[in-house]
């Protein structure tokens, strides 16, 4: 399964986001808002909202932009009322691309986001066009530095992971949705520090690239990653080594 959330990989070993801090702040506030108001503000019983406070802590949120996001998911503060939706479309040789979108001005977005596709050799298309070579799967990352690679898999495994494998500095433990907490658990009971976890789409194929190829997707991803109103982008390109240390 290694290189089937190779982007996902990349921005968690490179730090891409980490220039962006100011917009990692935005988007992740946003996501808490979205998540407490659609279930509530309680994290033990609202998954999305666990998983961005856990995001909120991997990227050092301020505590009173946190408190400040949950007021307003809950309405006791004045916020922007976000849609969220998902667009699908291609960029260089084919590739399939998803982004996950919350925004308050979708016409807005929309211009944006088919002028960026087409700025860099792709093109937004229609719902459906490519989901389908997508599936819903939890992404754990756990840096091997003093980890057993053995004891984290049969750990892995035996909590329910789908599959695990080594890429780089960091081992990717996949999971089903539903097991996805359960997995998260035992880890944390075996006091194994998960660098990054996060529901995501996960592609049944990839597409290897090279060369110019891979370095036309890749600017189109880091564009796509830069917009406000893009929360996730997710593809089925497999990038090479290389291109993770540009």
């Amino acid at each position: 399964m290694s290189g089937h959330s190779k982007w996902a990989n990349i921005k968690h070993k490179k730090g891409r986001m980490d220039a962006l801090r100011g917009k990692v702040t935005t988007k992740i506030s946003r996501e808490i808002t979205i998540a407490v108001k659609n279930g509530g503000a309680d994290a033990t019983g609202n998954m999305r909202l666990k998983l961005a406070l856990q995001k909120a802590r991997e990227n050092n949120i301020p505590k009173e932009n946190i408190q400040r996001a949950i007021q307003k998911g809950q309405g006791s503060l004045e916020g922007s009322n976000y849609e969220e939706f998902m667009y699908e479309g291609y960029g260089p040789a084919g590739v399939a691309v998803m982004l996950d979108i919350l925004t308050d001005n979708r016409n807005r977005t929309a211009a944006d986001i088919r002028h960026l596709f087409s700025k860099n050799n792709g093109n937004l298309g229609e719902s459906g066009c490519v989901s389908w070579m997508f599936t819903k799967k939890g992404i754990i990352i756990v840096e091997k530095d003093g980890v057993d690679e053995e004891s984290l898999m049969m750990l892995a495994l035996d909590s329910g992971a789908d599959d695990f494998s080594a890429d780089g500095d960091v081992y990717e433990i996949l999971t089903d949705p539903d097991q996805f907490e359960a997995v998260q658990q035992a880890l944390d009971a075996a006091k194994i520090t998960v660098a990054s976890a996060q529901l995501s789409m996960v592609p049944q194929t990839t597409v290897s690239l090279a060369d110019e190829d891979a370095t036309k997707v890749t600017k189109l991803l880091e564009a796509l990653e830069e917009h406000d109103d893009v929360q996730e982008v997710y593809t089925n390109a497999d990038l090479p080594d290389e291109e993770e240390e540009d």
